[in-house]
Formats: C-alpha cells, structure tokens, sequence
C-alpha cells in the first residue's frame, strides 16, 4: 500500500527565476554535480515545446553504501531513475510532475509540485506516493524513502535558491 507524503520548499527567488531555473540544462548539470550519490547522470533534457521541459536524470548509490534493510532485498548498487516535466509558466505559477524507479526493484515514487508566488519568493508545494511492493517490510521501506524524500526536497531548495542568486 503506497505511502503519501506532502512537503513544502521555500525559494528566495521568484516564481519565473525558479522555473527558468527547473528548465534550464546548465541548473540540472550543476544540480547533479552536487548530488550526494555515487553517480549521477542527466540522461535526457527537452523543450517540451510548450514552456515546459522534460527531465530524465539517473542517480546511482554503490552497493557499500546502502543501508541493511535495503541490501537484504537489492544486490549491488542501487539506481533511481528520475522523470521530470515542468510544465509552462501560466498566470504566476508553474505544475511538475515527477515518477521515479527503482530498475529491477518493485518501488516507485510519482509526485506533483505547484510552484506559486509568495510575499518573499516561490513556494513549491509538493505531494508524493510512495509505493514499495515487498511483502512485510515495504510499509518499513515507504516510510524511510519518503524521510529522504523530504530531506532531497531540502537538499534541492537550497541548491536552488544559491544556484538563482548566483546567476540573477
């Protein structure tokens, strides 16, 4: 049974900053070049033709550095796949989506953020399910990914927010 969780990120910069950010293929570069995996790889980048664009990105952790619970049900490293679409800005806000994998494991995460205008910046509101189908422990393993989940969410605001200050 799939796991929800809703987690909210702060941005200093604009709405249109950050969603020029989100479709911008030198944010995603940098972005991976800062993730805290093995590797990490932006597998594909597209103008969606609509003000959006599409985003593949695959994250690796390397076997060692696994945690127990996770290593008693995936031999070897463990990838994320990552599929990401901002849509266009319209009327002061922007919609994503997002599905995750895990090749060969029976996990997935799918999500939707609404990026809206604050009095200081850009909120961006975001709900995730989290659906791990291993019998007896997949509640066990929902919950600790959708504690990294939040913590990723904070993770990337933060990138973000000196990634935009950096630049404009």
């Amino acid at each position: 049974m799939a796991r929800s969780f809703d987690m909210v990120a702060e941005y200093l910069g604009s709405v249109a900053q950050v969603h020029r950010a989100f479709c911008s293929k030198d944010y995603w570069l940098d972005r991976l070049a800062e993730a805290r995996t093995d590797v990490a790889t932006l597998d594909s980048f597209a103008d969606d033709g609509r003000g959006g664009t599409e985003i593949t990105t695959t994250q690796t952790v390397r076997a060692a550095g696994l945690p127990p619970i996770v290593t008693q049900f995936h031999l070897g490293d463990l990838s994320l796949v990552r599929e990401e679409h901002w849509g266009p800005l319209a009327d002061g806000r922007a919609v994503g989506t997002v599905r995750s994998r895990v090749p060969g494991a029976p996990a997935t995460i799918t999500g939707k953020g609404i990026l809206t205008a604050t009095e200081n910046g850009a909120r961006l509101n975001f709900s995730a399910n989290v659906d791990v189908r291993i019998p007896l422990i997949g509640g066990k393993l929902e919950s600790m990914l959708g504690q990294q989940l939040k913590y990723l969410i904070e993770l990337e605001q933060k990138f973000t927010t000196a990634w935009i200050a950096a630049r404009w």
